[in-house]
């Protein structure tokens, strides 16, 4: 299945939690801590973070990475949150009684978190750079003298 364009399409694995009971906008609050970073580092931020959808977010990248290393034999160590996005789900609508005989609607939001992670090559140890004598610096103590000199 050839992704967009064309593309070479790195090897990763994706999870998705439907109808959390989560506002959408807080769950992206969280969600855009953890895009981008590897997997590993990803899921410290979300054990760490401290709001309440963070802990929603943690089991879905949790599963993506588990997916990637059971379904498609990848090493967790080398997985990169690649897609991480919130969707918003049903709004189940409640009626708050109110004075007067008034009723106020609650809602109620729900989301879709999606978290793709995806492996990239381990970075190669970088090899020492050769030691180089560092360049000599003009000699500032002769400039000091100088001034000494015309006072």
């Amino acid at each position: 299945m050839p992704g967009k364009g064309d593309a070479p399409v790195l090897p990763g694995a994706r999870a998705v939690a439907r109808y959390v009971r989560i506002s959408p906008m807080k769950a992206r609050r969280v969600v855009n801590l953890v895009r981008g970073l590897p997997a590993k580092e990803a899921l410290t931020v979300l054990q760490f973070a401290p709001q309440a959808a963070s802990e929603q977010v943690y089991k879905v990248l949790a599963s993506a990475i588990a997916n990637a290393e059971n379904n498609e034999r990848l090493d967790p160590d080398a997985l990169l949150v690649s897609e991480a996005y919130v969707d918003e789900g049903p709004t189940m609508k409640r009626f708050q009684p109110r004075a007067q005989g008034r009723a106020y609607r609650i809602r109620k939001r729900t989301c879709h978190i999606t978290v793709a992670v995806e492996a990239v090559a381990p970075a190669a140890p970088r090899k020492a750079a050769k030691k180089t004598a560092p360049a000599k610096k003009a000699a500032p103590a002769e400039t000091q003298s100088n001034t000494e000199g015309a006072e």
